[in-house]
């Protein structure tokens, strides 16, 4: 049985060639001529051969990796691994690639369908060269991220391909509601992209014979894909992150909910308005001919599997990033186990979900390979040219250049930038600005005290802004492959932000005058 495709394993071997090419160069290479580069690089390089690199300061094992405000202080000048200054025009590739992805399909869909990857690679490629000269470090965690983040979202893809939910589910608002509903629930259970894997399918197989369908699936981006993942550390990235900076697990849930009940309780009651519009201006739904399907879970074997992945990101949590025998554990001068660890075990919940799920029932579920395979080369250009945005973010956190003090600042800051930009070290550059600022009430993390109301507005912001845009969060862009996929013709990058703008912007709004007036 041919369980891997052969443009999976020539991916997977490029990907790993070029990550051990990264972990064997030298720490920073002395060339001072490149656009933005200061003569500081040179003295930091030579500074690094005199003395061995750091080690591996994972965000997302960051307390067993060393302490990122030491890295952050000491930048440029002091031959550390944190941020350096550098020319606003290294954002330009970042700006190219969102534009492509926005503008290209609407001017020739049909060309872009064929060429993204060539696309994608023209702008990787270069900066990924020019990064791991400049901000060899950063590069080398921005490439470990990639990584996780494709184990993370592949094995859901695989996984809840193998989960078929049969049963004669008539279309109405109220099935809708309830699926949307339980979406918002498990999102913080088992994360925003594990609910929109198992749901997605089943979503659309009830509306498939919908005229007007498109909101449905904008909603549940909304809904599902972001928001719902609000209430613990494993329903999205950047709160998990705040659990390892220290934030403790049962804060998020009591200070999150309010917000989460708030946003999802109003979304849910604009699309009943709106898919009831939809469904009288459509004339209802016509009844499905033949018998009525009796309700069945098939392939439950992936629920294992499935479990199988939430164990692994709670195993590298609690245990991976927290035992020195393998947080500390040095491979090329970076402790990265903990990351290669991760990601194994995910692709081997994956692997073993192939193997036991028979081949038939993914054909039923309509699974293929194209949604993952477009998520990752994309996502393999946008986290490429996000590398300087977010050295400069860093950069002027670090250096006093961001004028954030109130709450709805860091909301709308946070929000906003994630909505565009990875919203985990999106998250962790606020958290680290806001350690400064302690206060009465302020909650206690890693590297110093957070102003509770700071703190959730980072949270909030981070987590909610998320469904701006279709590469806020992973599994939004995901979702919408799947979609277009089964013949749900899903707006632009542009049409979507126009939902997004027209809907989240005015909540958004409503939200910082309720959590954040103050």
């Amino acid at each position: 049985m041919k369980i891997i495709s052969t443009d999976w394993k020539r991916m997977m071997a490029m990907s790993a060639l070029l990550l051990l090419c990264a972990l064997a160069l030298p720490a920073r290479a002395p060339l001072a001529w490149l656009p933005g580069a200061t003569t500081a690089m040179a003295q930091e390089a030579h500074d690094e051969h005199a003395a061995p690199a750091a080690g591996h300061a994972d965000e997302h094992a960051a307390p067993a990796h060393g302490d990122e405000h030491a890295a952050a202080s000491e930048g440029e000048h002091g031959g550390g691994h944190g941020p350096i200054k550098m020319s606003i025009f290294w954002v330009i590739p970042f700006v190219g690639i969102l534009l492509c992805i926005a503008i290209v399909p609407l001017v020739n869909g049909h060309w872009w369908h064929h060429n993204f990857p060539k696309v994608s690679m023209a702008f990787a490629v270069p900066m990924l060269i020019a990064m791991l000269i400049m901000l060899q470090t950063k590069t080398i965690h921005t490439i470990i991220e990639y990584g996780s983040f494709i184990a993370l979202v592949g094995s859901l893809f695989v996984i809840s391909g193998g989960i078929l939910i049969r049963g004669s589910f008539k279309s109405s608002t109220i099935t809708n509601v309830i699926f949307l509903g339980i979406g918002a629930v498990i999102a913080s259970f088992v994360g925003t992209a594990g609910a929109s894997m198992v749901l997605i399918r089943p979503m659309l197989r009830i509306n498939k014979e919908r005229k007007t369908k498109l909101h449905i699936f904008i909603f549940f981006i909304f809904i599902v894909s972001n928001i719902g993942g609000s209430l613990t550390p494993l329903g999205d990235p950047p709160l998990f992150l705040g659990f390892l900076q220290g934030v403790p697990f049962e804060w998020t849930l009591i200070h999150m909910l309010p917000g989460w009940a708030f946003m999802c309780g109003i979304l849910l009651a604009v699309f009943a308005i709106v898919d009831t519009i939809m469904l009288k201006k459509d004339g209802g739904v016509a009844e499905t001919k033949g018998p009525k399907e009796k309700f069945q879970i098939a392939g439950a074997v992936n629920f294992l599997f499935l479990g199988g992945v939430l164990a692994t990101v709670l195993l590298y949590g609690f245990v991976f990033s927290k035992t020195p025998a393998i947080a500390d554990f040095n491979i090329f001068g970076f402790n990265c186990l903990p990351d290669f660890l991760q990601m194994g075990l995910m692709w081997g919940m994956a692997f073993l979900s192939l193997a036991f799920t028979p081949k038939a029932l993914r054909e039923e579920n309509g699974f293929t390979w194209f949604p993952v395979k477009e998520v990752a080369i994309l996502f393999a250009a946008i986290f490429s040219c996000m590398i300087p945005a977010l050295n400069i973010l860093a950069y002027m956190g670090s250096h006093g250049q961001l004028n954030v003090t109130e709450p709805w600042q860091y909301f709308w800051m946070a929000g906003g930038l994630s909505s565009f930009l990875d919203n985990a070290p999106t998250y962790l550059t606020f958290l680290s600005l806001a350690q400064t600022i302690g206060g009465a009430g302020c909650v206690v993390v890693k590297d110093g005290c957070v102003p509770q109301q700071i703190l959730l507005a980072i949270s909030m912001g981070a987590v909610f802004m998320g469904a701006n845009t279709y590469i806020g969060n992973a599994p939004n862009f995901m979702v919408k492959s799947i979609c277009e996929e089964n013949e749900v013709p899903m707006p632009s990058f542009l049409g979507y932000m126009a939902w997004s703008i027209a809907i989240l912007i005015p909540l958004f709004v409503l939200t910082t005058f309720v959590f954040f007036r103050g």
